[in-house]
């Protein structure tokens, strides 16, 4: 494959191929037909991993051998999604000819059979009694049915169909012809002479699905699942989908939800431009994808485009120039033209490539056949009615542009979209509608949220002035009406120019305008009440000459009328948390990779990092001399000869018969035949498979090359392979080199730029079930503000316009948070999200024999006279949960592996000596604690032992 696959799917690629093998080999020994069930999530990679294991059907792996003639059959319901299906195998799969790709079309095909070691690619609109494939004529000796008979009469035993994604997108009557049309190639069809096919991958995002498809068939099920937390861990997908609406429901605000959702877009080029920036990745550039109506009559769309494309202008504060804004209308393919623009028509498979594309005008054409994971932002035109319609284009759309969590800018993992036509009732309809399309367990979280002053998303930093990043300077864009098309001189005074078309470099010059600029041009506006388009004449809503972190001065609410707290330093702290070396873990029930890929993937990190430059070399190197020794071994204990041979030739068999066809009698020659040159070499490529699929076979070749016997090297490579007992002592070597360089080289990750950072993470959690990984902070999160909440100003991450962040503690929380702030050292405290898979700290404890993962409730900084800062774990738990031992001997080791830590305290209840309610904690990093509770087997021997040795917060200090 051209692409790497991710752990989690070469493990679910390895499973299918297993249940493959099973299936024809059930078939050849039963008759009966075999199904698998493939069910995963969308945006999972589906069409990658089917074209991965197309591959290894093709050319044999480590485990199955080559089969060359393999026949492959890839249904679906769209010619669009045929076309997709086929672009990806084209272009991730490198080890298929292009030859070996045939679509089936009506006019041209006409077949006896399928010809061995060619991919089909067929529609079930090609399947209908009406179409020209299934008919005899002047043209067509063969009608598909019959090619398709006569494929299983005589190849059954490498023929596979795979049916895509099970008619997704389909409603009503269509869904039911094709459902009725794909069922053919499951039971057969006795109107057309069609036998079942003998075994059908199924690929659907939801078991119900292909349940349905399957339903009444007597074929033998097999089930492959991806589940949801491993896509969620993967980084593949967008963490949110955030569906934004008015709040008021009288009026026409289409116009200013535009401006808002545009706003939102160039956000998200600031966030994107300075973290790609930084972190030295290529530029994202995000688009923004605009739905408009329908039209009547002669009309192109019943939404005024013009004025769409003015509004849209007018709030990014530039124009843009011929090719940054397209259309993919179908009824026409030629240029329309926009307030001035000539906007050209483009195919929506080809948008993601083009990032000279900003802007996408389209109607009706994106939800099938189209990925773009650059698609961020999106404004919708259509009415409460398309609710079904419109989930079927968010499902694709969260799909991340880098394939991968971003952990310093939480506001880049989520996709937004604007309904202004649409109220809370109408948004449930929509996430209903994409839950029952993608499945209901979806890995992506579905939030709706009022626009306005109701709005509750909101964004958190730890860096409350955003830095500036120098801009271009650029020309206000004339009011509607003056508008005029500068072309190509357009460039000189935009920041856009058609030059950028295809541009993949990082860049040093911001593309659009920076926040500060966009609102020097569009200066805010007090609101004066007149309804929900006042709120959004302006990108802020902040008045002219206050910082986005000030609350305004006619608020007279409980937060601006407290003192101000001392100044906090919240990027600097966030600098030392990071660079702590603070362990955090991640859990999962089985482990995705085995150690000898793990380590072979982690020296390849440290190596190209530079953090252990001769990583690859090294450890290469080790299993390299493994493999010489065991061959020596075998030289000297006379048993090498008896092996080679045995490699490389082989004795053919005869069998005789009557002239009745039965068998008389089997012949075994005498004399070995020797393999071929390529029979050898095959065997040697299926070696290195074994042994990690990393050229360790090649580097072994280089450093023992016998020119006298230059073949022995393949030989030697080979009989390691083959025999059990080394591949099970290579694997042990690698488990114990995997810990040695992870457990050495951990810390030095911190530094490491984010792709780094995100390729060790994922190695690392794909290698153990329980793994360790440094804990690092975001410095901006996305958050669903409580309203009611109670404002606090000392927490890291606060509201980037306010300056505070509201939420509601519970009285143990509020009371601990407190007690805390009281302290002369305080600074300020961090609230730990309790959800797997976010930037959170987490930390594993054993539960009746199962590991499972616990999140302290908080983490405080507190001022320190040595190294500046230092860092508590707090966990407020009622004594009555059964989980407190556990969790304390979980917060015991923590404290042992991390001595940098302050405190970390286990906090409860109970009277002080004067008899009042007070917050007891037990300061499980002090080392006489924590061996206790290690050694504790009892809820009530931690009773004790807070009896002993808990203490009450001296809140008298300041």
């Amino acid at each position: 494959m051209k692409v790497e696959l991710f752990p989690f799917q070469q493990r679910h690629l390895k499973n299918l191929r297993m249940n493959l093998s099973e299936c024809i080999g059930s078939y050849e020994r039963t008759g009966s037909p075999q199904v698998i069930s493939f069910t995963a999530p969308t945006g999972v990679g589906k069409t990658i991993i089917m074209s991965a294991l197309i591959e290894s059907v093709y050319n044999g792996d480590e485990v199955y051998p080559d089969s060359p003639d393999s026949i492959f059959i890839w249904l679906s319901d769209s010619p669009e999604l045929n076309q997709q299906s086929r672009m990806k195998l084209e272009n991730m799969a490198d080890q298929i000819r292009m030859g070996q790709l045939v679509t089936i079309t009506d006019d041209s095909f006409d077949q006896e059979d399928l010809e061995d070691g060619h991919i089909y690619f067929l529609n079930t609109q090609k399947l209908s009694a009406s179409s020209n494939l299934t008919k005899h004529g002047d043209a067509r000796t063969y009608t598909i049915w019959e090619t398709l008979a006569n494929t299983v009469q005589d190849k059954a035993d490498h023929l596979y169909v795979i049916i895509d994604e099970a008619h997704r997108g389909m409603q009503d009557k269509k869904a039911g012809k094709a459902t009725s049309i794909m069922q053919k190639f499951i039971k057969g069809s006795e109107k057309d002479y069609l036998p079942p096919m003998p075994v059908v991958i199924g690929m659907s995002a939801t078991t119900e699905r292909f349940n349905k498809l399957v339903e009444g068939t007597t074929s033998t099920i097999h089930k492959v699942i991806i589940t949801t937390d491993e896509v969620r861990a993967s980084g593949l997908l967008k963490d949110r989908i955030i569906i934004k609406y008015p709040t008021e429901k009288k009026g026409n605000f289409d116009m200013a939800v535009l401006q808002a959702a545009t706003e939102e877009w160039m956000n998200k080029w600031d966030h994107w431009h300075q973290y790609c920036q930084e972190q030295h990745y290529a530029q994202v550039n995000p688009v923004f994808i605009v739905q408009v109506q329908n039209g009547t009559g002669k009309s192109i769309s019943d939404t005024d485009l013009n004025d769409c494309l003015a509004k849209i202008e007018e709030r990014a504060g530039y124009h843009f120039s011929k090719g940054q804004v397209v259309h993919t209308f179908g009824q026409t393919m030629g240029p329309v033209m926009m307030n001035g623009l000539e906007v050209p028509y483009w195919e929506s498979s080809h948008i993601a490539d083009n990032k000279n594309i900003r802007v996408v005008f389209f109607k009706e054409n994106l939800s099938t056949g189209w990925d773009c994971p650059r698609a961020e932002t999106m404004m919708s035109f259509r009415h409460a009615k398309d609710t079904t319609y419109i989930a079927q284009l968010l499902g694709r759309m969260i799909r991340t542009p880098m394939q991968q969590h971003i952990n310093v800018d939480d506001t880049l993992n989520d996709v937004h979209l604007y309904l202004p036509y649409f109220d809370k009732e109408n948004v449930k309809e929509v996430v209903d509608s994409l839950k029952n399309e993608e499945g209901g367990d979806l890995p992506t979280d579905i939030y709706g949220d009022e626009m306005g002053d109701d709005s509750q998303l909101v964004t958190w930093t730890a860096d409350p002035k955003p830095k500036t990043v120098p801009a271009t300077p650029v020309e206000p864009v004339p009011s509607h009406g003056e508008y005029k098309n500068t072309g190509a001189g357009a460039g000189q005074n935009t920041p856009y120019s058609e030059s950028s078309e295809g541009n993949t470099s990082g860049g040093s010059t911001q593309e659009i305008p920076h926040r500060e600029q966009r609102e020097e041009n569009h200066p805010a506006t007090p609101k004066d009440g007149k309804g929900m388009a006042d709120l959004f004449t302006a990108p802020s809503e902040v008045n002219p000459g206050q910082t986005d972190h000030q609350p305004q001065p006619d608020q007279h609410n409980e937060e601006s009328d407290q003192e101000p707290e001392p100044a906090i330093n919240r990027p600097e702290i966030v600098r030392f948390i990071n660079h702590a070396g603070l362990l955090t873990y991640r859990v999962r029930q089985v482990a995705i990779s085995d150690y000898l890929v793990s380590l072979l993937n982690l020296t390849h990190v440290l190596t190209q990092s530079g953090i252990y430059s001769d990583a690859v070399h090294d450890v290469r190197n080790q299993i390299v001399d493994m493999i010489h020794e065991y061959n020596e071994s075998l030289r000297e204990n006379g048993t090498y000869n008896e092996l080679s041979v045995r490699v490389q030739k082989f004795k053919m068999e005869s069998e005789s018969f009557d002239v009745f066809g039965q068998r008389m009698k089997t012949t075994t020659g005498d004399e070995m035949i020797s393999i071929t040159d390529s029979d050898l070499d095959r065997q040697f490529n299926a070696a290195d498979r074994k042994l990690g699929n990393d050229g360790i076979h090649k580097a072994y070749g280089k450093k023992y090359y016998d020119w006298a016997h230059p073949v022995d090297f393949k030989v030697d490579v080979i009989l390691f392979a083959l025999n059990d007992g080394c591949i099970e002592h290579l694997r042990s070597f690698a488990k114990k080199k995997f810990h040695e360089l992870k457990d050495r080289y951990r810390r030095y990750i911190v530094s490491q730029p984010d792709r780094v950072k995100k390729q060790y993470n994922g190695i690392v959690s794909d290698a153990d079930p329980v793994s360790e990984h440094n804990f690092e902070l975001p410095v901006n999160i996305e958050v669903r503000e409580d309203r009611g909440g109670k404002p606090y100003r000392t927490h890291l991450f606060v509201n980037e316009k306010t300056g505070i962040a509201r939420f509601t503690l519970n009285t143990w929380e509020a009371g601990v948070i407190e007690e805390e702030s009281k302290q002369p050292d305080y600074v300020c405290f961090i609230r730990n999200p309790n959800k797997a898979g976010s930037w959170g700290l987490s930390i594993p404890y054993q539960k009746n024999g199962e590991t499972k993962a616990t999140h302290p409730d908080f983490l405080v900084v507190r001022r320190d006279p040595q190294t500046k800062y230092v860092i508590d774990i707090l966990e407020p738990h009622n004594p009555e949960f059964k989980d407190n031992l556990p969790k304390a001997q979980a917060f015991a080791r923590y404290a042992q592996q991390n001595p940098g830590l302050g405190r970390i305290e286990l906090i409860r209840k109970a009277k002080d000596p004067l008899g009042r309610d007070r917050f007891i904690r037990l300061d499980l990093a002090k080392g006489l604690v924590h061996e206790k509770v290690i050694e504790a087997t009892t809820n009530e021997e931690l009773d004790h032992i807070f009896d002993t040795d808990g203490y009450f917060l001296d809140s008298k200090k300041d």
